[in-house]
């Protein structure tokens, strides 16, 4: 008797755990194009800096958040560029039911609050508060095929339109 309660607990513990993991990662369903590791070579952009380099997207804390990791190599770019750049995104839900969130850090002290949008199939566009001081930042990646581009934004106080500062594109490793 002892032995039929305790596998009946361990099996809701175990398929209750795997019901719930599935639940956290079913709802990033949108983003599931991100998922991997990609190679990224600069192109056009404000910036003029021009390297490659990978970033990643993984899902962590049991499903409740996409956390992006980058890391370039081969830079060359202007002087006030920072060719060691590292950053970090995550992306998150408050609650469930509530409109997709992201945070960005980066090795320079930049922090920016993103509202996510995935309004067509395999992008998804980061647009931080337009009332927040200081530019607004709009980060934005699309699927193409098997090629994945990126570009960064900004748009100036007073500015009507964002003005693209750096544009990377590149294949899934």
């Amino acid at each position: 008797m002892l032995m039929r309660m305790t596998i009946a607990v361990m099996a809701v513990c175990v398929f209750g755990q795997a019901g719930f993991t599935q639940t956290n990662t079913s709802s990033w369903n949108q983003l599931r194009f991100l998922i991997g590791t990609w190679e990224a070579g600069t192109q056009a952009g404000s910036a003029k800096a021009a390297s490659t380099g990978t970033y990643s997207f993984h899902l962590e804390l049991k499903g409740h958040v996409l956390a992006r990791r980058s890391s370039n190599a081969n830079c060359k770019a202007p002087a006030d560029f920072d060719c060691e750049h590292g950053d970090l995104l995550y992306i998150y839900r408050d609650a469930s039911a509530t409109p997709l969130k992201a945070i960005y850090f980066d090795n320079e002290g930049h922090t920016i609050h993103y509202e996510v949008s995935t309004t067509q199939p395999n992008t998804v566009v980061f647009v931080s508060n337009e009332k927040d001081p200081g530019p607004q930042y709009r980060l934005s990646y699309e699927l193409k095929g098997a090629r994945m581009s990126g570009k960064f934004e900004m748009k100036l106080p007073g500015q009507a339109d964002f003005t693209s500062y750096l544009e990377w594109s590149g294949g899934k490793k």
